[in-house]
């Protein structure tokens, strides 16, 4: 006889919102918004629970998020710090749990199957865990299947008060899972978007317990496969594995700026910073690429890419950055604006290197001892504590970390 699976879902809860706090303690519990200017195109990426209040959402405009609440403060993210704390969490997962499959920067799929702990048990010590050590609430749902851990998990957020991150955890037991399911309604099944939701509601099926009960065939005919897919849902059936990352097949990092620009200097300044973010990557992975990759997106959001393969693979951002920046010399026609830009590596393979006949050896020796000193200096106080000098007065957007009163853009 099968086990009965035990499935995860964690969700970081207003996580941008969160890293924004421990960043500014000054922040916390006041309503704030993640994202840029309305000037600046800006939209809403994450809302603290104060500001949720007032109807703030998720990809709403900034401008109206502020007339919403003229007090709302808006901070930037730092991209560098939420993937630092993302992949913190996601360690303790991996520690916690056999299987993991990240959805996002800030949720993640965990199959416990095969623990002797309850479900229950398993997801308070992660939560616990990730509390304590990462300090970002953190809420959980269980269930025999990733579909019930979802939903589970969106459900027992409702439950908690509505001013602070709910940091709950709500699983749901063997056998119970159709009497869970049967009430809501069909707009909250994993899935159905608005539109299906519309759809069925002509059909008179308002609840997922209507649409368990409907016939199959009838959804299939109306709505082909997906019509096939509700069905199993609304019925708790749901196989779905949870499925690890496969091995990491490239890296890369892109900048969108905030004003389109032609600015060389800071094009050349960005694709450096861009570099060493590639290049940090790959040897915390330990990894060594062959293939360089320059993406440049113009004003008019069209997207050109380039490449370049190597003899031999590189990890270091000096190497990477040659790379880079001999694409952009080669391919960026000078005074074109450009809105986006881009790094990656591929190609991966064994730390090697083929010597050139008239390398110099020594001087490779070198920049590669620096370069693994740099790290180390990186990891102990972070990587602004040491950067070329050309960076010194150079601080792009993304780097940035303000929070600005929103009265200021009314």
């Amino acid at each position: 006889m099968a086990k009965i699976r035990k499935i995860l879902h964690l969700d970081l809860d207003a996580f941008f919102c969160s890293v924004a706090e421990q960043l500014d303690p000054t922040i916390k519990g006041k309503a704030v918004a993640v994202g840029a200017k309305p000037s600046e195109r800006g939209a809403v990426a994450s809302a603290s629970y104060p500001a949720r209040s007032y109807g703030i959402k998720s990809a709403m405009p900034m401008a109206k998020a502020l007339r919403l609440c003229p007090e709302l403060i808006i901070v930037r993210p730092d991209p560098r710090v939420c993937v630092e704390r993302s992949q913190l969490v996601m360690d303790i997962l991996l520690e916690e749990a056999p299987k993991v499959e990240p959805a996002s920067i800030d949720e993640a799929f965990a199959d416990v199957t095969i623990l002797r702990d309850s479900i229950d048990k398993v997801a308070e010590d992660i939560q616990r865990r990730v509390n304590t050590e990462v300090n970002l609430p953190c809420s959980l749902g269980g269930g025999t299947s990733k579909l019930l851990a979802k939903m589970a998990n969106a459900h027992g957020k409702t439950q908690q008060p509505k001013d602070k991150p709910p940091n709950s955890i709500m699983i749901v037991p063997p056998g119970g899972e159709k009497l869970f399911l049967e009430n809501f309604p069909v707009g909250k099944l994993w899935g159905v978007g608005s539109r299906t939701e519309e759809a069925l509601e002509e059909l008179g099926v308002e609840t997922i317990g209507q649409l368990a009960a409907s016939s199959i065939d009838m959804l299939s005919k109306r709505f082909g496969k997906p019509g096939r897919d509700m069905w199993y849902h609304a019925n708790a059936i749901d196989p779905s594995p949870v499925l690890p990352l496969p091995i990491q097949k490239s890296a890369g990092r892109q900048m969108t700026f905030q004003s389109d620009t032609k600015d060389e200097v800071e094009l050349k300044h960005t694709l450096r910073r861009l570099s060493a973010e590639v290049g940090r990557q790959v040897r915390q992975a330990g990894l060594c690429g062959r293939t360089v990759t320059l993406t440049l997106r113009w004003a008019d959001y069209s997207t050109f890419t380039r490449q370049m393969t190597l003899h031999y693979p590189i990890d270091r951002n000096d190497q990477i950055y040659a790379a880079a920046v001999d694409l952009f010399d080669r391919f960026w026609l000078r005074g074109e604006l450009v809105r986006l830009i881009g790094v990656g590596l591929s190609g991966f393979g064994e730390r090697h290197h083929q010597w050139g006949l008239w390398e110099d050896l020594k001087s490779s020796k070198r920049a590669a001892d620096l370069q693994a000193v740099l790290d180390k200096l990186w990891d102990k106080y972070g990587e602004k504590s040491i950067r070329p000098a050309s960076d010194l007065y150079y601080e792009p957007a993304y780097y940035m970390y303000e929070h600005l009163r929103g009265e200021k853009y009314c």
